[in-house]
């Protein structure tokens, strides 16, 4: 992921938290968004830029514009009203990670990644790839992993809360991020060992663990 160029779309927890993630990996992240345009950085977001919009979107509640109107940023950064990171022409993108709403990238949207040149898609939202836009993206032989995959983390740390509450233990930041990146490295293992596509071997994986969970409870025979 060193020095890729990663489009987000979105502004909230997901979109915060996986910015945070890429940039500490070494990633350019190149946008964010909100339902009134997107702030774009095209060399990059900086560690420092994160923590201010950090302190816009959680303790001011305030919109990404605002953080483009600070005279010290407009060399960093610009707003671009009433458009999302889907519909930007000629901004070249490597990743593109939709962590904002449902149906967000629709068959426009995917034409228009494939031209900027993506490598591959990864939901961070439910469901924000229409069924076209998968086609496409999968029949361009880009890799694609759906959220019920690529946004487990989330529910994986509430099961990991759960399991520090009814244990009495309080583990660090560094302490859950270990047990994070073990549970995603799995579901990445178990959706890799089907013969199709990382996206059929997520709803495969998905499909047979809960059928399993199902068994287990007694509730199928």
């Amino acid at each position: 992921l060193s020095d890729s160029r990663c489009m987000l779309s979105g502004s909230g927890n997901v979109s915060q938290y996986a910015a945070k993630k890429l940039i500490e990996l070494g990633a350019k992240v190149i946008t964010l968004s909100d339902s009134n345009g997107v702030l774009l950085f095209e060399h990059g977001m900086t560690r420092r830029d994160w923590d201010e919009i950090i302190e816009i979107k959680q303790v001011n509640r305030g919109r990404l514009s605002s953080f483009s109107l600070d005279k010290g940023r407009e060399r960093r950064c610009k707003y671009i009203p009433k458009h999302s990171p889907w519909n930007m022409q000629s901004i070249q993108c490597d990743y593109a990670f939709p962590c904002a709403t449902q149906n967000e990238i629709d068959e426009n949207g995917a034409k228009t990644l494939i031209r900027n040149g993506v490598k591959g898609l990864f939901e961070g939202a439910n469901l924000p790839t229409t069924l076209e836009a998968q086609r496409i993206i999968q029949q361009a032989k880009i890799i694609f992993i759906p959220g019920i995959a690529a946004n487990a983390g989330g529910v994986s740390v509430s099961g990991l809360e759960m399991s520090q509450n009814s244990q009495c233990l309080q583990w660090t930041e560094e302490e859950v991020d270990e047990h994070l990146k073990r549970i995603m490295m799995d579901i990445y293992r178990k959706i890799d060992q089907s013969n199709g596509s990382l996206a059929s071997g997520a709803h495969r994986s998905a499909f047979l663990s809960v059928a399993h969970a199902m068994k287990d409870l007694g509730w199928v025979f």
